[in-house]
């Protein structure tokens, strides 16, 4: 089928189609992540960021493909979740541009408009990398431009697009070592296709079979977390909350003692439906995982036990989580209103953290506001931008603490009506570090100068679960194995927590360390963090120990040395 222009219909439906084939993939897409931890949400942070692009163009009346592309553009840039949605709204930034004033586009303007995203990507990254999503972006619109020169089928050349990503995505392990020694793609280059592949698709008249993904558990966690237990619960009353407690177990099917039956998917999510609400049930040969809200989650520990053994259990009252939400939204509100209120304040500093006892320590440090996120969680340039809004300062600081947020942090600075610098902590270490050379009396330079000097004075540990067995830099590493991270680099592994958190923090010392810091977070515990610094404390009397309460998901210990 010949197309030879591509007018606001076939847009429309590029875009819907594009993003369907994100959200169908993102699993996937996460997997292809390098690091075995459980951060591995490229695929969601593409997804997020794309849909928030198709948002804008389905709520726009315009005609023109200019006027829905510049739509697209604008919500790509305000959902961009990560460094690989951010990437992903440069290249669409870029598209837009080239084709600001056309109703259609030919098969010339299309590759064109291609080539003009990959020019505004790759000066949106301070140092481009060969082997990443911005070489199957510049491999793709190469190819288009070259069949525009032969044919004007806009298929042809979208079909020429679409497979120049595909081979492009298979020369990433080649150009980045790192790739190919733990054998996969680059994810973010992998989004890119799934794209471009969308595209094609709508162009082409193509029906493809959706490939669905069977989220993780880890991805599981995230949905359960991040999307479920929204403060939106403040619209309701405590009251009215039906089911009462929120159980979640995953259980190992056909181990324990007590197993009476074999796992039948229908019977077993049939059996819980009937007794709450809000269910989800996930499940894969090995593991079943279910989250609901009942009044009876001992029936639901009972009935799991039919199957397996419970290896995760999990209980929260929601009607004592939903008083202390709404407590916690009415003490906003009234600090929203002040600030309306009262004279725009000198500085606002904006810490990107997970963990109510993280929050509290940046707090304590001066930090203003706190916005939810971290590894799992990337926050939307919208987030920022937001966050940035409600300091209701002349001038802010932004801490994202984790290198993943930089691209949008920077991008929100870009877009905002304040004064805004961002400081480039990668850890929760190093921004707290950078608080310590924060003055109110400083100018704006030279408190990112001062804040920025710090984050070379920590040294910043994590001990967190590989999701997959891997080799990484000639390391073997297993599954449900912890891991050791210092500054980014995978050190020490093994399945005992406790012992790979003092080898970690052992290859941290030296003889000029002062300061250790121990914040425990939800998979962790006060008395092993205490039997930790008791160990390190036999090897060094002169350490100066602190421990603190972070609550934070995903890494059981924050250790830093100073």
């Amino acid at each position: 089928m010949k197309v030879e222009k591509i007018t606001e219909t076939e847009f429309r439906k590029m875009i819907l189609i594009s993003s369907k084939r994100l959200n169908n993939n993102a699993e996937f897409i996460n997997s292809l992540n390098v690091f075995p931890v459980p951060d591995g949400d490229t695929g969601t942070n593409m997804s997020l960021s794309f849909a928030s692009g198709e948002k804008y163009v389905s709520e726009s009346t315009a005609t023109s493909v200019g006027e829905l592309a510049n739509s697209l553009a604008k919500g790509l840039l305000m959902g961009a979740r990560g460094n690989s949605g951010v990437i992903l709204s440069q290249v669409f930034r870029g598209f837009s541009k080239s084709v600001a004033k056309k109703e259609s586009l030919n098969a010339k303007e299309l590759a064109g408009a291609l080539q003009g995203g990959v020019e505004t990507a790759y000066k949106a990254v301070m140092k481009p990398q060969e082997g990443t999503i911005l070489t199957v972006a510049r491999k793709a619109a190469e190819a288009a431009l070259k069949t525009a020169t032969k044919t004007d089928d806009v298929v042809e050349v979208m079909k020429a697009t679409y497979e120049a990503a595909k081979a492009a995505l298979e020369t990433t392990p080649e150009l980045l070592p790192v790739l190919k020694e733990v054998g996969v793609v680059d994810s973010g280059g992998q989004g890119l296709t799934f794209v471009y592949q969308g595209f094609y698709d709508a162009l082409a008249g193509n029906e493809r079979t959706e490939e669905i993904h069977t989220p993780s558990p880890v991805e599981m966690d995230e949905m359960v977390n991040a999307e479920h237990h929204k403060s939106a619960q403040s619209q309701l009353h405590t009251e009215d909350i039906q089911f009462g407690y929120c159980t979640e177990i995953m259980v190992r099917l056909g181990a324990g003692r007590l197993v009476e039956k074999e796992f039948d998917y229908d019977e077993f999510r049939g059996y819980l439906a009937q007794i709450g609400d809000s269910l989800l049930v996930i499940a894969d040969d090995e593991v079943v995982k279910v989250h609901v809200h009942t009044e009876h989650p001992g029936q639901v520990l009972s009935y799991g036990q039919k199957y397996g053994s419970l290896i995760k259990v999990k209980v929260d009252n929601m009607r004592l989580q939903h008083e202390t939400i709404l407590e916690k939204d009415e003490d906003e509100r009234v600090a929203e209103n002040i600030n309306e209120k009262n004279e725009p304040k000198e500085y606002g500093i904006i810490a990107i953290a997970s963990g109510d006892g993280v929050a509290d320590i940046f707090k304590h440090l001066g930090v203003t506001h706190i916005i939810n996120g971290g590894q799992t969680m990337n926050p939307s340039t919208k987030d920022i931008v937001e966050a940035i809004e409600k300091t209701n300062a002349k001038k802010v600081i932004i801490l994202p603490n984790n290198k993943n947020i930089f691209l949008a942090a920077q991008q929100a600075a870009e877009v905002s009506e304040a004064e805004v610098e961002v400081v480039l902590s990668k850890t929760i270490a190093q921004g707290m570090s950078a608080m310590l050379g924060f003055s109110e009396a400083a100018t704006l330079a030279e408190n990112k100068e001062a804040m920025t000097a710090e984050l070379g004075e920590v040294l910043s540990g994590q001990v967190t679960i590989a999701v997959r067995d891997t080799t990484i830099e000639g390391r073997e590493i297993k599954k449900d194995d912890y891991m050791g991270i210092i500054d980014g680099k995978i050190t020490v592994t093994g399945p005992d927590r406790k012992q790979v958190a003092l080898e970690m923090t052992k290859e941290m010392l030296d003889e000029d360390s002062e300061i250790v810091t121990i914040i425990y977070g939800q998979e962790g515990s006060s008395a092993e963090a205490e039997e930790i610094a008791a160990t390190l404390e036999k090897l060094d009397p002169d350490l100066e120990l602190e421990i603190h309460s972070g609550g934070q998901p995903v890494y059981p210990y924050l250790i830093s040395v100073e």
